[in-house]
């Protein structure tokens, strides 16, 4: 690596540690549909990227950095940092849930990481602490996705689009339930749902199948 590569990744980086601190504590709820996730300053120093509150149950609650964490797994997508970038101000398009999704003591991070123009999901990720530091024990980049924490599971939803669907139309969904075996996810459930033009032009879901394993 030259000398000239590395003051980028140094300024990466601390461009990426001035960033916010996501949307707080989620478990379960519909995905969002909004423009886009709104951080809040998060007051965490850059030597760590994390602060701590507490926790509904009352344990402490160490809260990260998400743009920070993404920025620095290898992991990740270089498509999917690259477009990483705030949509407004410092707002970066991010969503954070905390919750247990692996049995640990310590809470999972689930990281969503959105389009500005559309709030599309453009990759999904669950970390889990390790030490002091997260591991990626889970990752979905095939857009558009979103995760969320539904009781201990971690529950996936993926639009369906046929070649000459819209982007407001897609035309299903698919539901997956990924359950922790104590090394990785597996899929427990799996609801697919098809949609049928109305005529306003919305969707109607048609009965739905699951099929579980």
């Amino acid at each position: 690596m030259s000398a000239g590569t590395i003051v980028l990744v140094g300024t990466a980086v601390f461009a990426v540690g001035c960033a916010t601190g996501g949307t707080g504590l989620r478990d379960g709820g519909p995905a969002r549909t909004d423009t886009v996730a709104r951080t809040a300053p998060s007051g965490s120093s850059p030597a760590d990227g994390a602060s701590a509150s507490a926790s509904p149950s009352g344990t402490p609650l160490k809260k990260v950095d998400p743009v920070r964490l993404i920025m620095a797994d290898p992991k990740v997508g270089a498509d999917v940092k690259r477009d990483l970038k705030p949509c407004t101000g410092k707002e970066y398009p991010v969503d954070v849930s905390y919750g247990k999704v692996t049995g640990g003591p310590v809470a999972d991070i689930v990281v969503n990481v959105l389009s500005c123009a559309d709030a599309l999901g453009r990759g999904t990720y669950v970390y889990r602490a390790d030490g002091a530091k997260y591991e990626n024990v889970f990752a979905d980049e095939q857009p558009p996705v979103y995760a969320e924490i539904d009781r201990g599971d971690l529950v996936v939803t993926k639009q369906v689009y046929g070649k000459s669907d819209a982007l407001a139309y897609p035309s299903g969904e698919d539901v997956i339930t990924y359950r922790w075996d104590g090394e990785k996810f597996t899929e427990q459930d799996r609801v697919h749902s098809e949609y049928s033009n109305v005529v306003d032009g919305g969707v109607q879901p048609v009965p739905a199948t699951s099929q579980k394993n």
